[in-house]
């Protein structure tokens, strides 16, 4: 929690101003009942109608100044929250761009959401009430103990034991609700995970029809969440009723005592009434401390994750400076493994291979054989436990970020477009792309015609995630996006799955014109076999590598997953392996 006071350092004034007017309204506060027992003391009981109207007229400016003041901390409070929160929210964001795979897998999208959005709001909710009421609420309680120790040293006690005995009530649920808390917003992240889902998977659920299914998960989960909060609710309504029991057998007490003392005349009846006053605004502050307290507690539990996140050091760090480059080969793995985590096993293992400036690798294989892995190496999504890999001769972790991704287009399995214009699509590739170039990448991607034919062509309205395109729309604009930037290394992640045979040959032709090297990982050997080099991985494991007929030559895999595609030239003789 300490470490994030840091992003309060631009509204030092304002957290400095938002607390001083509220101690000055409370100043003013505490004024008001010694000027009600200067009016009943000297105004009443002297029947001094002039002493009373310019009493009342100091009550009048007392409120006024008050009102003015409560205004003013108001004011320098907001501004220091929303400040301090949006420069939180800032470097959040920021920090979870420099994270690697690696961290955002372990950390998961949606507490990371949680942590953006509700946890900062809880935060901010915090900031506000403490920077206006922290001070204020003890400020009351203490000066008007003060306050009654001068008036009457006796009575007073009676607020000193009150104080103790409030302060251990509200401590006590403090101390317990705060873990409480942390476990509520551990309960939103899976209800927040549940609806991100739902919605992002709606037409499959709706496909099995599973929404009963569905509805009843969430149901429970929601039910989780809403039990938790009732406990901590419970816990939390406590100090209420715990107040106001103790505030009020001290009242009575104090009334008590007071018309004692009276009728002994050790004391005036305006100043029971200033002491009955100060024991009011008491119980009201702390009424208002019993609130901050719960808001706190939530706002404290919700720093301490938000913390947590920025405390993630990123497992990837990049040099300042990127080496020469030495060689033409624009690729190689030297007995390259990696795992996903410590405990699991290798993803891929012993892996090495090299490709030529300018040639086209293939990459195929069974499903969950190891071949996004392999290519997400190589643009250095992750790092590999083991081996080396490098780019035009110089390792890939002596690249600088910014160098990395000028020299890398990368084209994903899932199709990814964000809300806005074709034209703000393309230009995340680069920035300064001209209409020209984004019209070129359009036509080698084959979405020259897709744009033409939308309205607006550049400045067509491309929906969230691309809900007002096809399937094979969206990897032909995902693949001219990574082509707009000119890439030294395209990386086609079996991006063509939805193009039909012929589009997929055009694209091929079109892209083996350009002067780069490319990778293509692919499901189909159409789109891989005139490749200069193709790999075969089955199970993480390097089986084959060489040109077409090669394989066709000497690799059984390949061999299978082509026949199995072109039956119909499969051998007489030919027998497929099947696992035991």
């Amino acid at each position: 929690m300490k470490k994030l006071f840091i992003y309060l350092k631009k509204y030092k004034k304002e957290s400095i101003l938002a607390p001083f007017f509220k101690l000055l309204e409370a100043f003013f506060d505490l004024l008001t009942p010694i000027v009600v027992a200067n009016i009943i003391n000297q105004g009443i009981t002297n029947h001094d109608s002039t002493y009373i109207f310019y009493q009342f007229l100091i009550l009048i400016v007392l409120a006024i100044i008050g009102m003015l003041c409560s205004f003013t901390a108001q004011y320098f409070a907001a501004k220091a929250a929303v400040g301090f929160t949006t420069s939180l929210r800032q470097a959040l964001y920021d920090h979870i761009q420099v994270l690697s795979y690696k961290e955002l897998d372990t950390l998961g999208t949606d507490t990371l959401i949680t942590r953006m959005t509700s946890d900062c709001n809880q935060i901010q909710n915090g900031l506000n009430l403490a920077l206006r009421l922290l001070l204020r609420s003890p400020f009351i309680v203490f000066g008007a103990m003060i306050a009654a120790f001068m008036i009457n040293a006796k009575l007073s006690l009676i607020f000193l034991i009150t104080i103790i005995l409030l302060s251990f009530v509200v401590f006590g649920i403090m101390l317990i609700s705060i873990p409480l808390f942390k476990k509520v917003q551990k309960k939103l992240d899976r209800v927040l995970s549940l609806t991100r889902e739902n919605l992002t998977g709606v037409r499959v659920i709706r496909a099995f029809r599973k929404e009963e299914a569905e509805v009843k998960e969430f149901n429970q989960q929601n039910q989780a969440y809403t039990k938790m909060n009732e406990f901590v609710g419970r816990i939390s309504a406590l100090m209420n009723p715990l107040t106001y029991v103790i505030i009020n057998i001290a009242t009575v007490i104090l009334i008590q005592q007071g018309a004692i003392q009276v009728n002994l005349g050790t004391i005036a009846q305006g100043d029971v009434v200033a002491l009955y006053n100060y024991m009011a605004q008491i119980v009201v502050e702390l009424i208002k401390m019993a609130s901050l307290i719960i808001t706190i507690d939530k706002s404290i539990a919700c720093a301490e994750r938000v913390q947590s996140i920025l405390d993630v050091e990123p497992s990837q760090q990049f040099p300042s400076k990127t080496k020469q480059t030495v060689s033409q080969q624009a690729i190689s793995f030297s007995n390259v493994a990696f795992r996903y985590n410590e405990n699991s096993e290798n993803a891929i293992e012993d892996i090495s291979f090299s490709i030529q400036k300018g040639q086209t690798l293939g990459i195929i294989g069974a499903t969950g054989a190891g071949k996004s892995t392999l290519v997400n190496l190589i643009s250095r999504f992750y790092d590999a436990q083991v081996g080396k890999i490098q780019l035009f001769g110089v390792d890939i972790q002596d690249y600088t970020k910014q160098a990395l991704n000028q020299i890398m287009g990368v084209v994903p399995q899932k199709a990814v477009l964000f809300q806005g214009t074709i034209k703000e699509n393309m230009l995340l590739g680069k920035q300064d792309a001209t209409e020209n170039d984004i019209w070129q990448a359009l036509s080698i991607a084959q979405a020259k015609e897709v744009v033409e034919n939308k309205e607006g062509q550049l400045n067509a309205i491309v929906e969230q995630n691309g809900k007002n395109l096809s399937g094979g729309q969206k990897q032909r604009l995902t693949i001219a996006r990574a082509l707009v930037k000119k890439p030294q290394i395209l990386i086609l992640d079996d991006s063509a799955s939805a193009l039909d045979f012929a589009t997929d040959a055009k694209l091929r032709n079109a892209i083996s014109t350009l002067p780069m090297t490319t990778v293509i990982v692919s499901q189909r050997t159409s789109s891989i076999r005139h490749a200069d080099k193709i790999l075969v991985l089955d199970d993480g494991k390097l089986i084959g590598q060489g040109n077409h007929e090669q394989l066709m030559q000497n690799c059984h895999v390949y061999q299978e997953i082509y026949y199995s595609q072109f039956p119909e030239e499969k051998p007489a003789n030919f027998r497929m392996e099947v696992n035991a």
